[in-house]
Order: C-alpha cells, then structure tokens, then sequence
C-alpha cells in the first residue's frame, strides 16, 4: 500500500519499487489526489493494480470533513473483486448505444458471508458533484486550475528558501513542509492572519494551497513565516519559477491525455451545463414524476431544502483538522443531533464517525466484539443472521471475524423462532450476536421481534438491529425499546442524502 503523494507533501516515483514488487508478485495499491493527477503521470502506467483516493478535490466542499466521495480503480483481472456494479456499453434492441449493467457483483447477495467487501451502494450526491465538477471543466480547464495550484506553490517555496527556510522536501504539487526556528511565533502570527499552518511535523509547519488560493493569501503566508518586513514580490517570484521549476520531475510528469470522453469536451459554460444536467434529471424516474414502490430502501425523500446547506460556505469551508475552538458551531450541532439520536434511538450513545452504512454495521459489530472480549468473553464469535438479511450483514459479520450461522424464515419471511432458540442453543456460549432488520428487509413490523431480543439475550448474546428502516420506527417504536444493543442510521433513508442508485449511512 503506497501513496503517490505524502502527507507532508513529498511525491514519490515509485516506478523501481512496483517493478521489484511485481517481480515479487506483489499486488500493488497506489492512494492518489485527483487533482495532483492532472499532472502526475498515472499511477497504473508505473504498474499499480489498484488506484484509490478521496474525489473531495472536484468540487466538493471540505465540510469538516465530510461528506464525500472516493474512487477506485483496477486492472481488468481484478474486476470481479471489486464491490458494487460495473456499467458497460452497449446496443438496444433498435440497435442504439444504450448503457446497461456490465457486471452486477453486488457479492452481499450473491455471496453473502464469503464476499471480500461489505460495500453496498454509493456516495452518490457527492460522486455527482465531482464528476460534473469534471465536467464542466474538462481536461483544458483542470490543467489550468491545478496549473495554477502547482505554481503558487512553486512562488511560496521559492519565497521562502530565498529568505533561507528549508524546505523537507524537493519534489511537491500544493503541499509544503517548512522547517521553521521559533515555531510558536510563527503558528501565532498565522492564526492573527486567519490562516491554520499544520502544526502536528516537529519542527516544522505544513501548508497546504487549493484553487481557493489568492496572490494575497501567498504573501499573508510570508508575512506569518518571515515577517512584515520579508520584502518579497509575487511578480519577481513568479518570473523565476516559470523559467526554472524542478518540483516535479521530469520523470513524474503526465504526458497522456486526460479526460477524452467526448462529456468531458462539450459543457463548459453555464448554459450548456445546466441544459446537459436537466436532460441527465429527465432520463431518471424520480420523486417529482412517480412514486417509486422498491421497496423499504426508498421509503424517505429528499427535500431541495435538506440539500441546500451543502452550498452554504457556514457550513462547507471549514476544515477537518481546525482547532476545535474554531468549529464550535460543528460540535454544538453535532451534540444536538446526538442527543437527539439517543432520545429517537433509545440507546445510550451514539459515534459520528462512520461514513456509510457499511462502516455503521462495521464498528457497530466492533463494538459488541470488544464488549466481549471487555468481559473475558473473547470467544464468543457466531453471529446469527436471517435468511431473508441484507446481504451487507452476513458480510459485515465475516469482516469483524465473526462465524454467521444462518436462521430459518418461515414462508412469509419472518423469522423462525424455533429454529433461532435451537440455533442459540448450538452456538451456546460462543454466541456473540444476532443481526436483524426491524421493520424487515420485506417491509413487515415482526410481531416477535422482542422475543428474538429475549431469545439471543439470554444465551449472552448481543442484538445487532440494523437501521435500515429506522423511519417507520420513529413516533411508533424505538431500537432500545424493542430491546436491540447496537444499530446504524443510513444517511440516504434516515436523513435524506441522496440515495440515487446508492447512498451512505
């Protein structure tokens, strides 16, 4: 597992190292900045099998660090391994260019417990957004916003190496590593500029320049790392590194065309945008034609006004890693919620941190294994789940290494209470849990939901209940009432984030 570029900022040419790795018959994945790949040569031109990294740089606001989406990438070989669905061309029957679904691996159905991800859906809204973002720009228009990142770094470092700062590394695209002497003034004079420098490198300050980044913001950066009197001049500076820029090298260059597809060349003003992204809206059977009777996943809508707040700047530029002093409105907000989740739930606590339903399902089995092991009962390890479960579960159970023992549903999909008691039993003391969906995957409030909590409960085990469909619980029922220890809220159904062919929980 390698990234192409650092933490710090450094990028690494790891062409030597993929071929020794190759040669080794090592499988090799690369983490990777969008935006660094517009000018980075390809990762899988040097030989990596599998690409991944955050798409947040198209477009996406930074949001304290979330939401947003990531992406993935693979050799071909490596296809019926990835998680989710991939979509080909193809003909109709009239013998026009359709697409269709080229590969169906949603393995949580197909494969259950055996499948290598718990991966389920998308983060749809913020893909959209990215690749539109790409869209609107193109290949030209990318080139020249992180042409332009790239040389206002170059100005900054050449800045502060002429004034005798050392820099920790050569090679960079927009991030920097500055060895400074007395760090304290100089995180002190930032922060009266309203800049956060990273703070965390001994004896150094990283700085990090985006498309949101000003001639201004470059000498107020020299201002907080030389001083006032630091006399430099974004012009001069300028000329020097567009004669002589070596903080790419040569061999890192990307010297392939990007974006070729013939979407990515056509919509670059804003009346060719938004006539493209309305006749997109009218191929979709959505809300606002149809109702969409899918079934328990599609009960919510998403309202413009639950969308709207992604755009407001209150809320979409602050930065993950700010002081907490500065996002006090974050935490108010977030322990209102959290309140409010306690009293719907009926639980005791509840962790924002995951970013999907998949990793809810994750850390919540996390959660009642190491409640286990907290009560030297680490052997406990069969998890009980439904034949008629979301495929996600027997998953997720295999990821927190958990055995999943399959319980009986009579003919209209409840659950078999004689076969789940004499299941409990078999398991007897390695019971760690059961996983069940409340109302079920089939829309139906089981009458005897209690009586499964009842049941596990007694053998020691935990209830899993997840929270698919927590909506038509709310005002009627409640996770802890029924007798449930842990469960997950999916954003796309409980709080209404765009569910789209996919959504995160």
């Amino acid at each position: 597992l390698l990234q192409q570029v650092g933490t710090t900022g450094e990028i690494h040419d790891y062409s030597k190292l993929i071929a020794e790795l190759k040669a080794r018959k090592v499988i090799v994945s690369v983490a990777a900045d969008f935006m660094a790949l517009v000018l980075l040569t390809a990762p899988g031109k040097q030989g990596a099998d599998i690409v991944f990294g955050s798409a947040q740089r198209f477009g996406v606001p930074m949001g304290y660090g979330g939401p947003h989406a990531a992406f993935f990438a693979a050799k071909d070989e490596f296809k019926r391994s990835m998680p989710g669905r991939i979509i080909g061309v193809s003909k109709d029957a009239a013998g026009n260019t359709a697409l269709r679904m080229a590969m169906q691996t949603r393995e949580q159905h197909i494969r259950r417990e055996k499948a290598n991800s718990n991966i389920c859906t998308s983060q749809v809204l913020l893909a959209n957004i990215a690749s539109l973002y790409a869209v609107f720009h193109g290949p030209a228009g990318l080139k020249r916003i992180a042409g332009r990142i790239h040389r206002l770094t170059d100005i900054l470092a050449d800045g502060l190496q002429k004034k005798g700062l050392k820099l920790r590394h050569a090679h960079y695209f927009d991030t920097l590593c500055v060895e400074v002497a007395d760090k304290a003034a100089v995180l002190a004079r930032a922060e009266a500029l309203q800049i956060n420098l990273r703070s965390d490198i001994h004896g150094a300050v990283g700085i990090t320049l985006d498309e949101a980044t000003t001639r201004e913001d470059v000498l107020n950066l020299f201002r907080a790392i030389v001083g006032d009197d630091h006399g430099l001049d974004i012009d001069t500076l300028d000329k020097d590194v567009a004669l002589d820029s070596r903080s790419i090298p040569a061999v890192m260059l990307r010297d392939d065309a990007i974006l070729t597809h013939p979407v990515f060349n056509r919509y670059h003003s804003e009346t060719e945008m938004m006539r493209y992204m309305h006749a997109l809206e009218r191929k979709d059977l959505a809300l606002n034609q149809a109702m969409i009777p899918l079934g328990s996943c599609t009960m919510k809508l998403n309202a413009a006004a639950e969308m709207i707040p992604i755009t407001w700047p209150e809320f979409a530029e602050l930065h993950p890693f700010c002081p907490v002093e500065q996002a006090e409105g974050y935490h108010q907000m977030i322990a209102q919620l959290s309140d409010w989740l306690v009293k719907l739930t009926g639980y005791d606590a509840v962790c924002m941190q995951p970013n999907s339903g998949a990793q809810g399902e994750y850390a919540g089995l996390l959660a009642i294994r190491h409640y286990h092991e907290s009560r030297n009962e680490g052997h406990r390890d069969i998890c009980l789940i439904p034949s008629s479960a979301h495929g996600t579960n027997p998953a997720s159970a295999q990821m927190a290494g958990m055995q999943v023992v399959v319980v009986a549903c009579d003919k209209n999909g409840n659950i078999d209470l004689a076969d789940l008691r004499e299941k409990a039993e078999q398991a007897g003391a390695n019971l760690s849990c059961i996983m069940v969906t409340y109302p079920s995957t089939h829309g139906v409030y089981e009458e005897t939901i209690r009586e499964v909590c009842e049941i596990v409960h007694q053998f020691g085990g935990q209830v899993y209940l997840d929270g698919a469909n927590m909506n038509a619980q709310v005002g009627i029922t409640s996770p802890g009432f029924i007798g449930a220890d842990v469960s997950h809220l999916n954003l796309h159904k409980t709080f209404c984030i765009p569910h789209g062919g996919g959504g995160p929980g």
